[in-house]
């Protein structure tokens, strides 16, 4: 299945918005309107920070587990998805890259390695359910840096 890809310009250096993410504990803010249940282990960031969630998406849930596979701050950092019993194994990708007129562009990457046969059945309906789900993380990132931002930056 062809990955799903969805960016957002933001307010925030690069690597004030790369410190953010690097917390797991960080993630959940941001993405619980369809992962909940959230259990996590390992170091708090970095690589081997761990996380089991519930995903609900397209009127199914499925457990999923989270591992963060590469760190390079402060412009990256690459988690392994695996979830539906093994059957689907996923790499979600943050990129995070300065704008020229000042603040961060921060990109979200979900590429499926290994899929169910369902979902390579429905790929076009998967992937845009995707893609709806991640650009309403990007909204929600957004406002959680701005929140997590002291009077004085980050």
């Amino acid at each position: 299945m062809k990955p799903v890809t969805v960016s957002i310009g933001v307010p925030q250096t690069p690597e004030q918005v790369y410190d953010f993410l690097d917390v797991m504990a960080h993630h959940e803010r941001f993405t619980d309107h369809y992962l909940s249940d959230w259990r996590r282990s390992g170091p708090a960031r970095g690589v081997g920070a761990r996380a089991t969630v519930t995903a609900a998406l397209g009127g199914t849930k499925t457990g999923v587990a989270i591992e963060v596979v590469e760190a390079d701050a402060p412009r990256r950092i690459v988690e392994r998805n695996v979830s539906a019993g093994g059957r689907r194994l996923a790499h979600g990708t943050y990129t995070v890259e300065p704008l020229r007129a000042g603040g961060a562009r921060v990109s979200f990457t979900y590429a499926w390695e290994r899929a169910p046969l369902a979902d390579r059945l429905l790929a076009p309906v998967v992937r845009a359910t995707m893609r709806r789900a991640n650009r309403t993380v990007m909204r929600r990132l957004t406002a959680e840096l701005d929140r997590h931002a002291p009077a004085d930056g980050m």
